[in-house]
């Protein structure tokens, strides 16, 4: 069902992949991605959204999601009823997440800072949030209005004064998004919602259309083609990631409950066939009991055949490793959107991890827990990319200005260095916008 590498008694070094403590990452399990062959199907899609608008999320509604529509924006009712008819136990679930979350991005707020470099001379670090967002929340084999909480939090304790939800269109439900997703709208106070899915989606917030005013950012989790146009239209606007396929490493001993490990594996290799499900352990036992696990839960569970598949897929293993060392070294070089650590001694493990997404510690902080109701955010780096990227939060939906000022006596005393090094540069002119300030002089000379 699972494959299995062995990096037991030899540990590649200088290879092309080599990060860190030597670990080729080229070895590692690893979903493909092919964003740039995707450039290429979404290209004609985007430019039809920019020259026909909602037209164009018309036709692609009924070509892509099997839509008829006559409006894009989902209307105000809609939102109303979808709040109105939600099961109570999901709304209470929704409403403990939206608190959790809340706290935990309510204190990532940045606060302005002064630093008086000399007497006379400050810079302030000014943090203003993006004025207007859309908030992409896929809608493929699952729904998720979890997706929704997590990108509407942090974008409203951030500050930000418009925000815009898309997600596709369900031909089950009269061409609106799923309803728990509009409902999940409704309870955050957002009551501009699209249906509108994949590459359109995204163009729709680049270049704005009939019914929907443009974004200066775009967020939130989606397939290959999600990916793409938030790359080929990078630039136009902003975005947070290319997210590829979730993945879950778990870096676990011997002191590892081999039914929690097999059962986090399969709690993410049910989002997608493509899904990646990584177990790195030292423990040939762990990782012989975890395989027994897995062959008696995965046949127990709804989606078994996507789970077999995600687990068969070359994205997917288990990692055998000399010891704990040697896997914190996989795992580091793996940078896991999901890392959980079940080990001895986890929390000190833990703190040794320098590329992940999110860490989860020890046997009672599944990622499935992060995945509602944590607190944490779930939208975060996949494909290695954890080694240079963070999740989602706040900070995703400022922007930190510099403020300069400073007094004639200030600049004065600092005129000399500029010109100095405005000569270096081969830059005069930089130079003489101070002296000017001073009579065509360096103040001193």
């Amino acid at each position: 069902m699972i494959s299995r590498i062995d990096l037991r008694g030899s540990v590649p070094s200088g290879a092309a992949g080599a990060v860190g403590d030597g670990i080729d990452r080229d070895l590692l399990p690893r979903a493909e991605l092919d964003v740039e062959a995707a450039l290429e199907t979404v290209r004609p899609v985007c430019d039809d959204v920019r020259h026909r608008g909602t037209a164009a999320l018309i036709d692609y509604a009924e070509r892509f999601d099997g839509c008829t529509l006559e409006r894009i924006r989902v209307p105000a009712e809609a939102l109303r009823r979808a709040l109105e008819e939600l099961d109570p136990a999901v709304r209470a679930a929704l409403e403990e997440a939206v608190r959790r979350a809340r706290a935990v991005h309510r204190a990532q707020r940045r606060t302005d800072e002064t630093v008086q470099v000399v007497p006379g001379g400050s810079v302030t670090e000014r943090w203003v949030p993006v004025e207007r967002v859309g908030l992409y929340v896929p809608g493929g084999r699952a729904v998720y209005p979890s997706s929704v909480v997590m990108n509407v939090v942090p974008a409203q304790e951030a500050g930000v004064g418009s925000l815009a939800v898309s997600s596709p269109p369900q031909a089950g439900f009269g061409g609106l998004p799923h309803p728990t997703i509009l409902a999940a709208c409704a309870l955050l106070g957002v009551d501009e919602v699209y249906a509108a899915g994949g590459a359109q989606a995204v163009a729709m917030f680049a270049y704005g259309t009939e019914e929907c005013a443009p974004a200066q950012l775009v967020t939130g989790p989606g397939n290959v083609y999600v990916a793409a146009a938030k790359r080929l239209l990078k630039g136009r606007i902003g975005i947070d990631s290319e997210a590829g396929p979730t993945e879950i490493a778990v870096l676990a001993d011997d002191t590892a409950d081999p039914a929690h490990v097999a059962a986090d594996l399969v709690s993410q290799a049910e989002h997608d066939v493509v899904a990646a499900a990584v177990l790195v352990t030292p423990s040939e036992a762990l990782a012989e009991a975890v395989e027994r696990e897995l062959k008696t839960q995965v046949a127990a569970t709804r989606h078994r055949d996507r789970i077999t598949e995600a687990l068969a897929g070359r994205q997917s293993g288990i990692v055998l490793v000399e010891d704990v060392e040697q896997g914190l070294a996989v795992v580091n070089a793996y940078a896991a959107e999901h890392l959980e650590i079940q080990t001895a001694d986890a929390a000190a493990v833990a703190a040794r991890v320098r590329n992940a997404g999110a860490v989860f510690v020890g046997p009672y902080a599944p990622v499935s827990l992060g995945d509602y109701c944590a607190g944490s955010n779930h939208v975060l780096p996949t494909g290695g990319c954890a080694c240079h990227s963070s999740g989602l939060s706040v900070q995703s939906f400022l922007r930190g200005i510099h403020v300069v000022e400073y007094t004639r006596e200030a600049l004065a005393e600092v005129t000399g260095h500029v010109v100095t090094l405005a000569e270096a540069e081969d830059l005069p002119a930089h130079g003489e916008a101070l002296k000017v300030r001073f009579d065509g002089e360096v103040p001193g000379e």
